[in-house]
């Protein structure tokens, strides 16, 4: 059966194979090794560049995280299909910088994080039915506790917070009931202020029936007391605060109007204040005597007559209107008048309530620098201030401070030099389109990263990727002048249109001469390029005896 004819494109094919593996074989086995380690080399630099510049920049989501919250946090994450990253063993979860806005408020619509307590969602899937009131009263008592420590770590400086309530119950036959108390750990930024820790007591006494804010104690994480639980004087917390927002407010009026004169940074001002915290009520009764009104008026007038009748009492004599005997007995008449005035005289009732907090004395004390001024040398010269510009100085300190002389208020005014002298260079601000670019810390980072990539690009093109390439090219030069030197004279053969030497003794000579030399010049030229480049003279010598004779 007769064998069927090769299509052109199965030749074509077979010449490009066969192409292929002579060119593969005419560059050896090192120069293909080194080839294939460059290319890789290239693809993974470049691939590792891509992937760093291409991947989105990560910023913190949320940090003291619970395992309960990350495991829900991890899991909603996933369900969007949303690149996050886990550290410091799952408390702290890293997303992309453009999404963290937008899945807070997501996580936050989910409820999450739950802060790893217990609120009042105990009792979204309890059973009601099968539960007793002993287990529904410490699901009551648990909700409770976990609102209150959610609601103390929004406070700022709060990192943590956990709370524990005693609520005892009113024994039976038992007149008096227990007071509640309350326990509060906190994990705190820096430290708390003293209106800070006054807050969080009475926060957690309203919301807790019966407590009062003296039996709240509140405990740092480094076991240091806040509060105590004792039954303290809380005008007296109320008064300290008050005196040191006073002295904060008056010292802050004095340097800012010692600084104005003397320059920023160049004055020091330290004031105290007397507070008398004691309440006083007096109440006084003022009588004016000029001040009399007539208030009533009341007259009364009595008249009496009498008779002697020699002492016989008769009946007749009793009778009212009865006729006495003319001209016989002696008359007794006598006439009364009794007049009453009552008058009003003025009175003043003053009552005078004195409140806690009264200031007693004010003492001011205030340090201010000379005057630096520049010698001929340009240096700083330093020069103490004048009596006269201290006095107005403390002329106007007094009348910042409202200052009386009766209550015993001090302002002293010392001019001093202070330990470092002011620095006279201004700090340059950036204006114009230097002004324009605000650059935030990340994006300097960014920036930074960038050119370091590059920088490293630049390094491995020049300092690997260069010599290679030059090496390879210099192999292949270097194999073509061997072999053009080598074939070249041999190869040449007379042309059926050179014509032919002369037979003559003379000629052949001259011939062997010229052959001589042009053999001579192709040997110092191989023996050049071979000290030149002796690592690709020994590939090209072991590529020749490898090949098959012919």
């Amino acid at each position: 059966m007769p064998s069927r004819p090769l299509s052109c494109g199965s030749k074509l094919r077979g010449g490009c194979l066969q192409g292929l593996a002579d060119f593969l074989k005419g560059i050896g086995a090192a120069r293909f090794g080194a080839m294939i380690a460059v290319t890789a080399a290239l693809v993974g630099f470049f691939a590792f560049v891509i992937m760093r510049v291409t991947t989105p920049q990560m910023t913190t989501l949320f940090t003291d995280l619970s395992v309960e919250d990350s495991s829900g946090i991890i899991k909603d994450l996933e369900r969007q299909g949303i690149q996050f990253e886990i550290r410091n063993e799952g408390s702290i979860i890293m997303v992309p910088k453009d999404k963290v806005t937008r899945l807070r408020m997501k996580l936050a619509e989910g409820g999450l994080p739950k802060g790893g307590g217990v609120g009042y969602e105990v009792f979204d899937k309890s059973d009601a039915l099968g539960t007793t009131s002993f287990v529904q009263n410490i699901n009551h008592l648990r909700a409770l506790e976990g609102e209150l420590a959610r609601t103390i770590r929004a406070i700022d400086r709060i990192q943590a917070a956990r709370v524990h309530l005693v609520l005892p119950e009113r024994p039976l036959f038992s007149r008096e009931a227990p007071e509640p108390s309350a326990s509060i750990v906190v994990r705190v930024r820096g430290a708390l202020e003293a209106q800070q820790i006054r807050a969080i007591r009475h926060l957690v006494a309203s919301a807790v029936n019966g407590l009062k804010p003296q039996r709240v104690s509140i405990v740092d994480e480094s076991g240091q007391l806040l509060a105590d639980g004792a039954a303290t004087d809380a005008d007296q917390a109320v008064g300290d605060e008050r005196r040191t927002a006073f002295e904060k407010r008056m010292r802050k009026q004095v340097e800012d109007i010692v600084s104005s004169v003397v320059g920023s940074g160049r004055a020091r001002v330290q004031l105290s204040a007397d507070f008398d915290f004691n309440k006083v009520t007096q109440t006084s009764d003022k009588f004016d005597p000029e001040g009399r009104v007539l208030r009533s008026t009341q007259t009364r007038e009595e008249s009496s007559m009498t008779a002697d009748n020699n002492g016989q009492v008769t009946v007749n004599n009793e009778l009212p209107g009865q006729q006495q005997n003319s001209g016989v007995a002696a008359k007794d008449q006598s006439k009364k008048t009794e007049e009453t005035n009552n008058y009003e005289i003025s009175r003043t009732t003053k009552t005078e309530v004195t409140e806690a907090g009264r200031v007693n004395r004010i003492s001011v004390a205030v340090l201010v620098d000379g005057i630096y001024t520049k010698n001929d040398k340009g240096e700083l010269a330093y020069t103490d201030r004048s009596k006269e510009q201290l006095d107005r100085i403390a002329a106007l300190v007094r009348s910042a401070i409202g200052f009386d002389q009766k209550r015993g208020d001090q302002v002293e005014v010392v001019n001093l030099r202070f330990a470092d002298a002011p620095s006279t260079a201004p700090i340059a601000e950036p204006s114009g389109f230097l002004g324009m670019l605000q650059f935030t810390k990340d994006d300097v980072m960014y920036f930074v990263e960038l050119g370091v990539m590059m920088l490293l690009g630049l390094v491995v093109l020049f300092m690997v990727i260069r010599p290679l390439v030059k090496r390879i090219l210099a192999s292949d030069e270097v194999a073509a002048a061997i072999s053009g030197v080598l074939t070249g004279p041999a190869a040449e053969e007379p042309t059926p249109a050179q014509p032919l030497l002369p037979s003559g003794a003379a000629s052949a000579i001259d011939v062997a001469t010229i052959q001589g030399q042009v053999h001579a010049q192709s040997v110092h030229r191989v023996g050049e390029l071979a000290e030149r480049n002796p690592n690709e003279t020994v590939a090209i010598i072991r590529q020749w005896l490898t090949e098959p004779a012919k």
